[in-house]
């Protein structure tokens, strides 16, 4: 199918495919069954440049639109969201942050580990009472000194066990609400904080998700990442981008949902023919396919959005609340087309279906997005 991509584009496209198929696809039931991807993976991501995308060159990154970026999350969202959620964790909502916000310090110290995949980082925001309403987050960090010394728990943190560097948000004043939160650079070694892998997920069973604890943890002053109380604006600008990535995945999920659909529907027999043959088997098929397009269109404007430098917050609420929502019906309508079969892991819809899931509940739950999309609307906060 043509998309109309420059040659570059084209070409980035075409090796995240490939990367896929070769070092991906065939493992994908192994890492879901135990609970882990094999971490090689990620100097392999790190060697082709997918964890550098859309950071400068200058401090180790690939370069690049934010539309090749889609066009990549897309193919690892199609071929294990827990390998995509890896990714646009460690670069889209920390190496991206960090270049937008940190300080020359910060970027150097950082940014060439986390592209080249030496590093990963996380997102240290949702707490264990705290998830959508993030402005009313407990973990508090108080000044000693020259260092901050923090205090309190994350949890759902993907990353949260591998990483080397964890975002973190800590309430720095008493101020209530979001502006009294600051963000942090802490190195994951860090004496005092300890981290429990979460186990028994229904999805993303191959990505590193864990509960951090933070217990008289002291960082310097330079870990400090953009002005004291404006952490609540280093998150909210990293979640609005990283909206996209969720966005592009889940086109990736839907994408893989129609590709196992058609293939399915052309070899099972029943009735004497090809189950293809069938009025209803291609409704639940066309109605992937409508859902595949709109989602990659939704996404792909929100990256357009975001290269020209317009405003695009709403745009990838937008694109979130329905590629997520409609990862879950693409899945859903895949397992269906597969009947029985489609609820063993044998088979890979019934992961993708697990997967897609909680695509609607992290990054802003779609109740959130559209929060978010009728307050732009309106101009009236329902929150």
């Amino acid at each position: 199918m043509d998309l109309g991509l420059s040659e570059e584009q084209e070409a980035a496209r075409r090796l995240a495919e490939d990367f896929v198929d070769r070092e991906i696809t065939p493992f994908v039931v192994d890492w879901d069954r135990d609970e882990s991807v094999d971490r090689a993976i990620v100097g392999k991501l790190g060697a082709l440049g997918f964890l550098g995308l859309t950071v400068p060159e200058e401090y180790g990154g690939s370069g690049g639109d934010h539309l090749t970026y889609c066009l990549v999350t897309e193919e690892l969202g199609r071929g294990d969201s827990s390998v995509r959620g890896i990714v646009s964790v460690s670069l889209g909502l920390v190496a991206k942050t960090l270049a937008t916000w940190g300080d020359e310090e910060q970027k150097r110290a950082w940014l060439p580990r986390l592209t080249s995949g030496e590093a990963l980082g996380c997102f240290g925001l949702t707490e264990p009472g705290t998830g959508s309403d993030a402005g009313n987050l407990t973990t508090k960090a108080v000044r000693d000194g020259a260092d901050w010394v923090v205090n309190g728990s994350k949890m759902f943190i993907t990353n949260g066990t591998w990483a080397d560097v964890v975002l973190l948000f800590a309430r720095t004043n008493d101020t209530p609400g979001h502006r009294g939160i600051s963000a942090f650079l802490v190195p994951a070694d860090s004496p005092g904080l300890t981290r429990r892998t979460l186990h028994g997920k229904l999805g993303l069973r191959g990505q590193p998700t864990a509960e951090l604890v933070l217990e008289d943890v002291r960082v310097p002053a330079g870990a400090l990442l953009g002005p004291e109380g404006k952490g609540f604006s280093v998150a909210m600008s990293a979640l609005a981008k990283g909206r996209m990535s969720v966005a592009a995945g889940c086109v990736g999920i839907a994408r893989a949902a129609l590709e196992a659909a058609v293939g399915y529907a052309g070899e099972r027999e029943q009735f004497g023919r090809p189950i293809a043959h069938h009025q209803l088997v291609q409704e639940l098929i066309s109605d992937i396919a409508v859902d595949v397009d709109a989602a990659r269109l939704l996404t792909w404007r929100v990256a357009d959005l975001i290269d020209r430098g317009e405003e695009f917050a709403t745009a990838a609420s937008q694109a979130k609340l329905f590629a997520s929502e409609a990862a879950v019906r693409s899945a859903n309508n895949a397992l269906q087309v597969f009947g029985g079969y489609g609820y063993i892991d044998e088979y890979p819809v019934g992961k993708l279906l697990r997967d897609a899931r909680v695509m609607t509940l992290y990054e802003g739950t779609s109740q959130i997005q559209k929060l978010i999309i009728g307050r732009a609307l309106t101009g009236v906060s329902a929150f």
